[in-house]
């Protein structure tokens, strides 16, 4: 297992929090502001699957689909044997290399001839960034005590907020003045941010790497995955008998549909109904990110002043106050109000739910990967089904804003199992077992 460390040592939290300035470019510039765009740009309209003519917007949302497929039903197996081993820093580094190159290789895909590249390389690079976040969230309890989980929690969220706008106004300027930086093709301009992207995330992940505590120097035992799947069994039998933070995990489950979705399929939104243009697009993201680090904090203020599950269900009213403004905006002046809203508890609904299920944990256990994996797969599931709802709802009634409707669904279900949910009997709970 890991070896004990000093709780909130300064030094290791901002390093915990500089993966978070890492990778959190993956997730901006590629899958919220850039790829979208320019996968809607060099592909058809209609795209042939399986001898069915789909829309792009469509597969582009499945792809998304499959993708989180695949690391729900690999992460638990994953983190299973990261705590059995010791192995948790092998695995964060082992899923950034995947991701980080896998970004890289998304350079190559031009159009329609490369389709297959482009779908392999999106799928991988967000296997890679989803599956490490496993592995990275489940520092939180073992870094900091519990007062210090929605601080330290809401700094992962502002440093990766940071960092990533910054690489994106970097990139904006590259595509948009691409003549100060001698380059003719504006298609190349926009790939090479794809470049950008992989390089910052391998870089600057190697600082936590360096930093955070060690794995064990123990080899890797024969029959790991059987012991890997054992271990996860056990944290089954375990929550099975924590009822409140079952009903935690099912909230999340829900309400993580709507907000995953959103985040991934805003920017197809603004392109497909609204005809946002390319810079546009950017803009909307940046309004997303800068509203969002206040929300972070903003929000855990608020969770200190009122509790967590407080702050949560109000984020969640929120939610569907902005998904109802959603399905009536028909102007760009609308949409970008509706995105200071988004970015407002997109931060603040991510760093409280982390937070919130630290809190829910004892921070002596020390199966934490395993639980944490429960926490991630539920997350991949949620965005399985709200990216293929969507995507599907888009394909049978020909248009987006329709599209918009279920995502209220998602939202009322969070906040009635939310409500069910007592914090203090949860913790009880936990502490039995």
């Amino acid at each position: 297992m890991l070896p004990l460390v000093e709780k909130n040592n300064p030094r290791v939290v901002r390093s915990w929090a500089m993966f978070d300035w890492a990778n959190s470019s993956y997730a901006l510039v590629i899958s919220a502001a850039i790829f979208p765009a320019y996968f809607l740009s060099v592909t058809n309209a209609s795209i042939s699957v399986g001898g069915n003519a789909v829309p792009n917007s469509s597969y582009y949302s499945f792809i998304i689909s499959i993708a989180y497929i695949f690391v729900a039903a690999g992460s638990p197996i994953l983190s299973g044997m990261a705590d059995y081993s010791g192995k948790r820093l092998f695995f964060l580094r082992l899923f950034t290399w995947l991701g980080s190159l896998s970004c890289i290789s998304l350079f190559f895909f031009k159009g329609m001839e490369t389709l297959w590249l482009g779908t392999a390389g999106f799928m991988l690079a967000s296997i890679g960034f989803t599956s490490s976040l496993v592995f990275y969230n489940s520092y939180l309890p073992v870094i900091a005590t519990e007062e210090h989980y929605d601080r330290t929690s809401a700094k992962g969220f502002a440093y990766g907020y940071t960092g990533s706008v910054l690489l994106l106004i970097f990139n904006l300027v590259v595509i948009q003045k691409k003549e100060w930086f001698g380059i003719e093709d504006s298609g190349f301009a926009v790939r090479l941010a794809f470049i950008t992207v992989g390089c910052w995330w391998l870089l600057f992940a190697q600082i936590p790497f360096n930093r955070l505590p060690s794995d064990s120097k123990e080899k890797f035992g024969k029959g790991i995955w059987q012991k890997g799947y054992f271990e996860l069994l056990a944290v089954w039998h375990k929550l099975k008998k924590q009822v409140h933070l079952r009903r935690f995990l099912l909230a999340f489950f829900f309400y993580s549909a709507g907000v995953q979705t959103v985040l991934y399929l805003a920017a197809t939104f603004a392109d497909t109904v609204l005809n946002f243009g390319g810079s546009e697009l950017i803009v909307i993201i940046l309004i997303l990110q800068l509203v969002g680090l206040v929300g972070a904090y903003l929000f855990a203020g608020v969770s200190r002043m009122k509790g967590n599950k407080f702050a949560l269900l109000t984020m969640l009213f929120m939610w569907i106050a902005v998904c109802i403004a959603a399905y009536y905006t028909y102007t760009k002046f609308q949409f970008y109000l509706i995105a200071s809203g988004v970015g407002l508890v997109m931060g603040g609904i991510q760093a409280l739910s982390r937070s919130t299920y630290s809190k829910l944990l004892d921070e002596n256990e020390t199966d934490l990967t395993s639980y944490f994996s429960f926490y991630d797969v539920l997350e991949k599931l949620a965005i399985v089904i709200g990216t293929f709802s969507f995507g599907y709802i888009d394909l049978i009634s020909g248009g987006m804003r329709n599209s918009v409707l279920i995502l209220i669904v998602y939202f009322a279900i969070g906040i009635v199992l939310l409500t069910r949910v007592k914090m203090s009997e949860a913790r009880r709970d936990v502490r039995k077992q």
